[in-house]
Parts: structure tokens; sequence; C-alpha cells
């Protein structure tokens, strides 16, 4: 389709209303009963469908006659897609802009891990700042992922940080960064110096470790197990600058994500990159799909994203 063609729906006035209209044929599965929703004749709604996928060039519904049920073409299943983003983005334009005019503060609430506070949102919120100076960011410390995603699906958090989550029917996440383990030791260690290092060479050595209440420590914990790997595991932490500080002290080694290992707070500290597959592990923003996210929340995504690709693409 050209690209006259497929902006000609915006030029010709065709829009929120049309969508509107799919969506509610699409869910109630009749044009008749879509009609009685929304308070349209049968005819006027039909009208508008009809214009949409004229503009568009594609049928968006199969329509079988008499009274069965309509269904989606695989274009309208599309189309549908996009109308429930593009509407979730309007009620969410509309919410910022009544803020704004009643004069109250813009807040957006962000469930951060200690990496992503320190790491990443400083930057973002730099960015960010510059587009939305009186905008309120409140960083809420949530390190565990199902405490985060339960806290987004009640509406305590707008926003979530999580590690290797999935999507669901009230979370959509999106992936911000890659964020491999990497095993921290000191410069001196027997380690450091590994041509070809890998998760074997922590094998019957002291290690430093999550406490087991995270689920990534567990999978990583499994995946050792499973290739007959045991390190001694001296100490377990939830804080990462008591883990790093517990290694710069010599007193063991510790598996970490390599954004956090990149910035360690020794000089002594160095960290080396295994040089297989190990347990998957991606850095993910979590939003929620029952209810709107406010353009203001958007954008701050955009910013999370930007400030990560930048530095630490891949």
């Amino acid at each position: 389709m050209s690209q006259f063609r497929s902006t000609q729906i915006i030029k010709n006035g065709l829009g929120l209303r049309e969508l509107r209209a799919v969506l509610a044929v699409a869910e109630l599965g009749s044009f008749r009963r879509a009609a009685a929703e929304l308070g349209y004749t049968q005819s006027a709604l039909s009208h508008q469908v009809s214009a949409l996928e004229a503009a568009l060039g594609w049928p968006l519904f199969h329509r079988p006659g008499g009274r069965a049920q309509v269904r989606l073409t695989p274009a309208g299943e599309a189309v549908c897609r996009r109308a429930r983003r593009a509407l979730s983005e309007v009620e969410a334009v509309a919410a910022d802009a009544e803020q704004a005019a009643r004069g109250e503060i813009v807040r957006v609430r962000v469930g951060v891990t200690q990496s992503t506070a320190c790491e990443i949102m400083p930057g973002a919120l730099r960015a960010f700042r510059d587009d939305y100076p009186g905008v309120e960011v409140i960083l809420v410390a949530a390190d565990d992922p199902e405490d985060s995603r339960e806290a987004v699906r009640r509406g305590d958090l707008d926003l979530a940080f999580s590690f290797n989550p999935e999507s669901d029917e009230y979370i959509e996440a999106v992936s911000v960064v890659g964020d491999p383990w990497v095993i921290l030791t000191r410069r001196d260690s027997e380690i450091a110096t590994a041509d070809r290092p890998g998760f074997d060479l922590l094998h019957g050595l002291d290690l430093v470790a999550w406490s087991r209440r995270w689920s990534a420590q567990v999978e990583l914990e499994q995946a050792w197990q499973r290739r007959g790997i045991a390190p001694k595991i001296v100490y377990r932490t939830d804080d990462n600058l008591a883990l790093q500080r517990l290694v710069a002290a010599g007193l063991g080694h510790a598996c970490i994500g390599r954004m956090a290992a990149s910035r360690a707070i020794d000089p002594v500290l160095t960290w080396l990159s295994p040089d297989e597959a190990g347990v998957p592990r991606t850095i993910a923003l979590c939003y929620p799909r029952h209810r709107p996210v406010s353009a203001t929340a958007r954008s701050l995504i955009a910013a999370i994203v930007a400030q990560a690709g930048r530095y630490w693409p891949g």
C-alpha cells in the first residue's frame, strides 16, 4: 500500500470513531449489538466500518449474513490490536491534560531494582526532565520480580523493572537491555586471568550469592547443578553493595549482572564474561494492559529504553 493511501484515513477524517466501531463489532460479534452499544443505527455503524475498510483497502470482517456471528479477518485482527493501543493513548493524553488543567502534580511510580536505579534511571531521568520538568517520578525499591508485577497489576506502580518477564493478559513487558550473568572476582584472584572463562571455574570455590528468594538465582544454581558445577556458597545477601564488598574483601567470588559488574564499586574488582551460553537474563519494563498508560509514562519508557541502549547495546 502506498504511503499516500495509508495516510488517507487521517486526511479524510476517519479515526477514533471508526476504530471504536470496529472494536465494538469485534468484541460483540454483531453489527446490531455493536450499534446498540454505541448508540448508533446499524446502518450508520456499518457505514463507519465500511469507510475504514475502504480507506485501508482490506476487509476487516467475515460477514456470513443473517444472524451468524461476524469474525475478524487477519487484517481486522491487526487493526484491532493497534486500535486498542491508539484509544488507550488518547485516553491517557486526555487524563494528562485534565491533571495539568487542574494544576495537579503528574506522578509516575516506577519499581526499580538496585542496578536499574543506579545505572539506568539517572541518565533516563535527565533526558526525561528536559521535556517533562514538572513531572514527579517516584522510584520505589522493588527487587522481587513477582512482587513488582503484582504491584503493577494492582495499580500501586505505573511501571516496574523485572528480569525475564513474559507478557500476560494483565502485564505488557518491553525488553530494555540484555544483562547476562558474569563472574565478579578480585583482580589478583586465581581465576582473574583465565583465557576462556566459564562458570565451571567456580566449581569448588567460595561464592557470595544472592538470596534464593530471587528466582533468577535459583535458576542459575539449577543450571550449575545440571552441569555438575558445585561452588561452595559461603554467604548470601539481597544487597548489591554488600555482595561487592564481600568479594572485594576476598571472601569469595560472585555472579552478578554485567551492568552492575561494569560499574564495580572497588578498583580491586574485575569481571569475567563466561565464554558459553548461560541462563538468559534480560531486564524488561512492565506496564499494565488493563488500564491506560499515560502519555507521560510512555515517554519515560522511551527515555529508559534509549538510555539503556546507549550505554549497554545488546
